[in-house]
C-alpha cells in the first residue's frame, strides 16, 4: 500500500535524488481558477470542440474570441497560492529541478518557479499568423471588446493564443518527457492523470507521489498517495524539507 502522510512523503524525497513536480488544474482552483474538467466544470456544459478548437479558431472566428476572452482573460489577473509558492521554493533548495504544468494560468512563472514546462502553451501572449509577432492576450481582448476580431499591427494578420487548442499538437512535450525521464521521482499535483500526455509523463520516472483530492489513474504504482488539498499539503512539505 502507498504512504498517504506528509512524513511518507519527506521519506521519499529523503530517498531520491531528483524530482519533477507535475501540476494540474488542482493546484490552481485555491487561486479561484475552476477546474474545467470537474463533474459540473465548464467542459460538462458545453462541447470544447465546437468553441476551444482549431477548427473553431478559423471557422468561427468571431465566437471564438467572444468566448475564449470572456472565459479566460479572467485568469491572468489571478495570483499564486501557497500551493505554487512551496514548489518555487522546492525548486530554489535544490528539491525539485522544475515544474512540469498542464496549466495555462503562468502561475507557477509568477510565484517564482524558473524551471517551468507548460505543456499546453500560456495565456500571456498570443502570436500572429503570418509574420509571428507576439502581443500581450490583454491587446487580442482590447481589440475582441471593441467587437473587432484580433488582428496584428504589424502585418494584419490574424492572431491566435498561445495555448494548445483542441486539434493542436503539444510543440512542449518531448521537452517534458525528456525531463521526466531524467529525474528519479515525479511528484503529482492537482491532476487526476484522467487524460494523455499526463498520464504518460507521470509514468517516466521511477517512483511517483500523489497529492490530489481524488483518486489518480496511477494510484495503485505510486510510493505516496495523500487525498488533500494541494497548499497545506506542500506547505507542510516545504517546512519539512526546506525549513
Amino acid at each position: 500500500m502507498p504512504g498517504n502522510s506528509v512524513k511518507d512523503l519527506v521519506q521519499l524525497f529523503e530517498q531520491v535524488d531528483s524530482a519533477v513536480a507535475l501540476t494540474g488544474a488542482g493546484i490552481s482552483t485555491e487561486s479561484g481558477i475552476p477546474d474545467f474538467r470537474s463533474p459540473g466544470g465548464l467542459y460538462s456544459q458545453i462541447d470544447p470542440m465546437e468553441y476551444l478548437s482549431v477548427t473553431a479558431m478559423y471557422d468561427h472566428p468571431d465566437r471564438f474570441w467572444r468566448f475564449f476572452i470572456d472565459v479566460f482573460s479572467p485568469i491572468v489577473d489571478c495570483e499564486p497560492n501557497a500551493g505554487h509558492e512551496a514548489l518555487a521554493r522546492l525548486e530554489q533548495a535544490g528539491r525539485l529541478v522544475g515544474v512540469i504544468t498542464q496549466n495555462i494560468d503562468g502561475l507557477h512563472t509568477k510565484a517564482g518557479s524558473e524551471t517551468v514546462i507548460e505543456v499546453h502553451g500560456h495565456l500571456r501572449t498570443v502570436h500572429c499568423t503570418s509574420c509571428g509577432a507576439v502581443v500581450p492576450l490583454a491587446d487580442a481582448a482590447e481589440q475582441v471588446r471593441a467587437a473587432d476580431l484580433p488582428t496584428c499591427s504589424e502585418c494584419g494578420g490574424a492572431l491566435r493564443p498561445d495555448v494548445v487548442l483542441f486539434g493542436d499538437q503539444l510543440p512542449e512535450i518531448d521537452r517534458a518527457m525528456e525531463l521526466a525521464q531524467s529525474v528519479d521521482l515525479v511528484l503529482v499535483v492537482g491532476s487526476s492523470l484522467s487524460v494523455t500526455p499526463a498520464s504518460y509523463i507521470a509514468l517516466q520516472p521511477a517512483r511517483r507521489a500523489i497529492i490530489n483530492r481524488e483518486p489518480t489513474m496511477v494510484d495503485s504504482v505510486s510510493d505516496v498517495v495523500i487525498n488533500a488539498a494541494a497548499g497545506e499539503t506542500l506547505t507542510a512539505l516545504v517546512e519539512a524539507l526546506v525549513g
